[in-house]
């Protein structure tokens, strides 16, 4: 049984590798990973490297009970023009503003690879 895209994502994160999907008939970049192109049906998609470079479009601070420090979620309109939901590291939650300009990094967690961003 062949792993599904999720997995597959999961794994490049693992190799410290960034990865989007791509329709080949269409060019249109996809995020989440899918089976199909939405909308269209089309299932002839390529991974490809994303840029790691996108835009703050939209921002959250999530306070916490002291001493626990407050923390960010943001959406990212990457430049490969998707949205996704991560946070921004290296710097304080309430300084994260709209419009700034990040790179993605890939930080492990416990098992885990995740995608983050920091000023670029």
């Amino acid at each position: 049984m062949s792993a599904g895209p999720a997995e597959i994502w999961r794994q490049a994160l693992d190799e410290g590798k960034f990865l989007l999907q791509r329709a080949k008939s269409s060019g249109e970049v996809i995020f989440p990973p899918r089976l199909m192109e939405p909308g269209v049906g089309d299932t002839d998609l390529e991974w490809i490297e994303a840029s790691g470079m996108g835009t703050v479009y939209s921002a959250t601070v999530i306070s916490r009970k002291p001493p626990e420090p407050a923390y960010n979620v943001v959406l990212v309109d990457l430049d490969e023009h998707v949205r996704l939901m991560s946070r921004i590291d290296g710097i304080a939650a309430e300084q994260v503003a709209i419009g700034m300009r990040v790179r993605a990094k890939i930080v492990r967690e416990g098992e885990s690879s995740l995608l983050v961003f920091e000023v670029a």
